[in-house]
């Protein structure tokens, strides 16, 4: 019934958002030629090729969110992870808390759950590549665009990317005075408060200051030691301080940020799931859980760094010099067999773990040499280069604490080139030389764990490990410009994600493992249309890729291993549409759906499949029980993405009231590299709604909403190494929330 109940009410959304929109067809059929007018949608800017351009003039899949669309979807208080199915082909999800996000796009990226983790999706922060997982969770606020790049990418980013690159840019200082304040408060103690201010301190010098604090009160109770409400919160404080100098030919751009987060690890629920079924039992309860250690999975972070952006006007050429640096410490602990002795379920063995990164640095400095883009003709070149280093200290409850190191240098030439042949064909080709290496060390390994003093464990010796490797990627796009509103493009392109290193199995007595680097060729084509008088955005691509030698994280089996493997190949296939639809001047809809079909394929390829044996292994086995893998869909990767925004505005004589709604649908996808009947879920869904009103002439709104409003319980993850631990969604919040614009 529980099932049935869920599928009627996911049909009921669809139908009320089509209903929507057969309303928005009947009234848009009324409307004078006037009103079309009003309703053109604004041109949309993107600088997904390091230059400012229309998205429907750049030949690659980008996917855009609106400032609405961000303050909706962020309207909770939630982290970056809440961007995953608001675009199709995106996806993300952690096993971190809030602190080590992990992204997929077009089904491609990285289930390794360890602070040390190699990511195929860039993510790039006002034009600085955030590397390690601890700096890709960066709280998000202040924003002026985000683009989501399907793709590889690296002949005009810094970083190679195989899979794509989700890029955020904060609102720049300008010489005009401009601010704002916004508060929220609702469920779950929550209490969110945001603001910027800035404007002209010389009549060369801006600054603009931008402060942030999150807070959700602790709503989970621990039953083993009856603690009522010791879990689940979090405050969060953050802040970003820019200056830009304007001068005559020469522009500098400096940004300062910093962070500081205590909250709670991903809560880890033990046997909520049945033998044979993927679906939650009664063990679960989203409001309790039951541990005996952990200290009740607490986890902190603090980053900090800075950035500076120098731009040189020279004869017909700009140079630009940015140089970043990044920091980062903290850690969290977590029970992670996600119960105690007594259950719930049978636990045959107790697993507590914390994980700690000590003295994170990354310094990356990009050069770039660009044409003045008003001709038929127009480059840019650049170079790169990258150094990281840092420890991760892993303390498990029975092994002991290891430390381990790891350092990464790498280095680049790329260059990009556009030719308009005519008014519209425009071909554009790149290429990029990079160099990569990455060492790796033991610094100490079980410290003070017991398993030392009864035999089970030894002191063992692993030599440092040094690896490196270069490559030349290239890419080759056209775009034809078919009619004065519709673009048709092609694509092809190779990427490259040098080789990675993985030393977590240290702290449980086993080697540490390394991947090879992973080759990507991708193909694409689509096309990108404004219709009906421009109130219709229309964008859609078909793409197909192949990975030779595909990195993945075999994680699982008796010892909860995370080990590096390569399979022979990888392949992908689907497509992505994307629209944004302005029916009448009073309403929008927009959104879009994607089909990624995934495989992998290595015959000979196993891996060891849930250690408690609990689970109903789909795939075949060999004589020790491991799996064959070949054949199977890339682990968390959505089949397919449905996601829907609507708007309907109520105008009135001080402003206005609008209605905002929106809706997203995850197709099947598979958690591990093995299919088996219980790690794996479908059609999970959420919604979300807000009703606010505008005052135009005082410049504020205030509203209330609503996330996950019909608080769907979904599976994101699992841990299948001695029960049936799992993990779910964030629960329903509701709140309400003001808004002041000061000009």
């Amino acid at each position: 019934m529980k099932g049935m109940h869920k599928s009627v009410l996911n049909l009921a959304i669809r139908a009320g958002l089509l209903g929507v929109v057969g309303f928005a067809t009947t009234v848009q059929a009324q409307q004078s030629e006037n009103e079309q007018q009003e309703n053109k949608l604004e041109t949309i800017t993107i600088t997904a090729q390091k230059r400012s351009q229309s998205i429907q003039e750049v030949p690659i899949s980008v996917a855009t969110i609106s400032q609405e669309r961000f303050n909706a979807i962020f309207s909770g208080g939630d982290d970056i992870t809440a961007l995953a199915v608001k675009v199709p082909g995106l996806y993300a999800e952690t096993s971190n808390g809030r602190a080590a996000p992990r992204f997929y796009i077009r089904g491609l990226g990285n289930t390794d759950f360890d602070l040390a983790a190699s990511q195929p999706v860039s993510i790039i922060m006002d034009e600085v590549v955030m590397e390690n997982v601890i700096l890709k969770s960066f709280p998000l606020f202040d924003m002026q665009a985000v683009e989501v790049i399907r793709g590889p990418q690296g002949t005009l980013f810094g970083r190679n990317t195989t899979a794509g690159i989700i890029k955020f840019d904060s609102v720049k200082p300008r010489q005009e005075f401009d601010g704002y304040f916004k508060t929220s408060a609702g469920s779950l103690g929550m209490l969110n408060v945001e603001g910027a201010v800035g404007g002209g301190l010389t009549d060369e010098l801006s600054a603009r200051l931008s402060l942030m604090s999150n807070h959700r009160d602790d709503w989970v109770s621990n039953s083993f030691y009856d603690n009522k409400d010791v879990m689940g919160g979090y405050n969060e404080l953050a802040g970003r301080l820019q200056f830009l100098y304007e001068g005559d030919g020469f522009d500098a751009l400096l940004n300062l940020h910093a962070r500081n987060y205590d909250g709670t690890s991903t809560l880890f629920r033990a046997n909520i799931l049945s033998q044979g079924s993927n679906k939650l039992n009664s063990n679960y309860d989203r409001n309790t859980v039951a541990y005996n250690e952990g200290r009740n999975n607490p986890q902190s972070y603090d980053a900090w760094g800075g950035s500076l952006k120098l731009d040189f006007a020279l004869d017909g050429m700009t140079l630009t010099s940015i140089s970043a640096l990044e920091k980062a410490n903290g850690g969290g602990i977590g029970d992670i067999d996600g119960g105690n002795p007594t259950g719930p379920g049978f636990i045959p063995f107790q697993a507590v773990t914390e994980d700690q990164l000590r003295g994170l640095k990354q310094l990356t400095q990009e050069i770039r040499l660009a044409s003045d883009t008003n001709h038929a003709l127009s480059w840019q070149t650049g170079a790169f280069y990258f150094d990281s280093s840092f420890a991760v200290n892993s303390i498990d409850g029975f092994f002991g604490a290891t430390e381990v190191f790891h350092g990464n240098t790498s280095w680049a030439v790329f260059g990009q080139s556009s030719y308009q042949v005519d008014e519209q064909l425009t071909i554009t080709g790149g290429i990029r030389y990079t160099d990569d290496v990455k060492t790796f060390y033991v610094g100490q390994q079980n410290v003070n764990g017991f398993a030392l003093v009864i035999g089970v464990a030894e002191e063992q010796y692993y030599a440092p490990i040094k690896v490196s490797d270069d490559n030349i990627s290239w890419e080759l796009s056209a775009n034809y410009r078919l009619t004065p509103t519709t673009s048709l493009f092609a694509r092809v392109a190779e990427g490259f994600r040098a080789q990675s290193i993985q030393g977590r199995d240290v702290a449980f007595e086993a080697p540490p493992s390394v991947a090879d680097a992973e080759t990507i060729s991708s193909f694409e084509v689509g096309a990108k249309s404004d219709l009906l008088g421009n109130t219709l955005r229309l964008n859609g691509a078909l793409f197909y890729y192949t990975i030779d030698d595909i990195q993945l994280s075999a994680i699982g089996g008796e010892t909860q291993g995370n080990q590096l493997i390569n399979a022979d190949k990888g392949v992908g296939y689907g497509f992505e549409i994307d629209f944004d639809w302005r029916a009448t001047p009073y309403f929008t809809l927009g959104g879009g759906f994607s089909y990624n079909k995934t495989e992998l394929k290595d015959d000979t390829l196993t891996v060891a499949p849930c250690g408690s044996g609990m689970c109903t292994v789909l795939d075949p086995v060999n004589s020790d029980g491991q799996a064959f893998i070949s054949g199977n869909p890339f682990p968390q990767a959505p089949k397919t993405i449905l996601t829907l925004n609507g708007r309907y505005d109520f105008p009135i004589p001080s402003g206005e009231i609008y209605v905002y709604a929106d809706y997203q649908l995850q197709g099947k996808t598979n958690l591990f590299l093995y299919e088996s009947a219980e790690f794996n879920s479908n059609n999970n869904f959420e919604a979300g709604l807000r009703v606010a009103y505008t005052n135009y002439a005082h410049n504020y709104e205030v509203g209330v909403f609503g996330r996950n409003i019909t608080n769907e319980h979904n599976l994101k993850g699992a841990i299948d190494f001695n029960n049936m631990t799992g993990f779910v969604n964030e629960p329903r919040v509701f709140g309400v929330d003001f808004r002041i614009n000061f000009y």
